[in-house]
């Protein structure tokens, strides 16, 4: 058995707004104490994405301090908040190519569970910049290793959560190229996301779509109809406790846990053989 914890829309900042820089990096470092604490402890972690609140150099060397502190491998993709130049300056190396035509992804084997990290940066909009160019690569990175079980890392989730602000529309043609792509592919046993702030679970093309709890605060969870031109004062985020996804593999079976960060009482031991009653 082997884990992999993903962490998700850090938005480490700096500057000018030092309440939202002391609450994000509190956070972050909450998810990272609960990481650090699991058992077994994980053979990795993966940031995917909005690592920084503006892209700006001094956001990214003020998360790699943080992330200098704890002892686990981090990789990384970006978000529609990162920006490449930046991030590569800080980050740049094994644990965060970027291939031919400077987009960040790669591939990692962990011995057992292949990691194929997709960017889905388009620089300067909210959106999904994932592409025909994107998707060529990850048909053929995919290719490469049928056998091994893989998941596939991307920051945008090409499902609906419902929170209609956050989502993407529907019939978007990056979602079909990415169904093509994913549904050709039967070695995949998950796509992992962020950017919604929310744990929510869908199907593309039969394979699971998981998307993490960020480490810095949460989507409120509100799915009634609204008017993007016309705001109307409804609460769009909440202070929820920050989370991570694990992923779990063995033998072959890939399975996801969402945690919540946090301190908490023990409620019961193991003080007796368990028994099937």
């Amino acid at each position: 058995m082997l884990t992999i914890a993903q962490i998700t829309d850090l938005h480490v900042t700096t500057g000018d707004d030092p309440l939202n820089q002391m609450r994000n990096e509190q956070r972050l470092r909450q998810v990272l104490r609960s990481i650090r604490e699991l058992k077994p402890r994980p053979v990795a972690i993966i940031a995917s994405g909005d690592l920084v609140d503006h892209g700006f150099p001094e956001e990214y060397a003020a998360l790699k301090t943080i992330l200098g502190e704890i002892d686990i491998p981090i990789y990384y993709a970006v978000g529609n908040h990162d920006r490449r130049g930046p991030f590569l300056a800080a980050f740049g190396g094994p644990f965060a190519p970027s291939d031919p035509n400077g987009f960040i992804q790669y591939a990692v084997d962990f011995g057992g569970l292949r990691m194929v990290v997709c960017d889905t940066l388009e620089e300067g909009r909210d959106r999904s910049g994932f592409d025909a160019q994107r998707a060529d690569w990850l048909d053929e990175t995919l290719a490469a290793d049928t056998e091994t079980p893989t998941i596939v890392v991307m920051h945008h989730p090409p499902i609906l959560s419902g929170v209609r602000w956050m989502d993407p529309e529907p019939d978007a043609p990056w979602i079909g190229q990415l169904a093509d792509v994913i549904g050709r592919h039967d070695q995949i046993r998950a796509v992992l996301c962020g950017h919604v702030h929310r744990a929510f679970h869908g199907l593309l093309a039969g394979r699971v779509v998981a998307t993490s709890p960020a480490t810095s605060i949460q989507v409120t969870l509100n799915l009634s109809p609204v008017d993007m031109e016309r705001p109307d004062g409804r609460e769009i985020l909440v202070a929820e406790p920050p989370g991570y996804v694990l992923v779990v593999a063995d033998e072959g079976r890939v399975t996801t846990h969402t945690c919540v960060a946090g301190e908490f009482e023990p409620a019961v031991a193991y003080t007796r053989p368990f028994g099937f009653d």
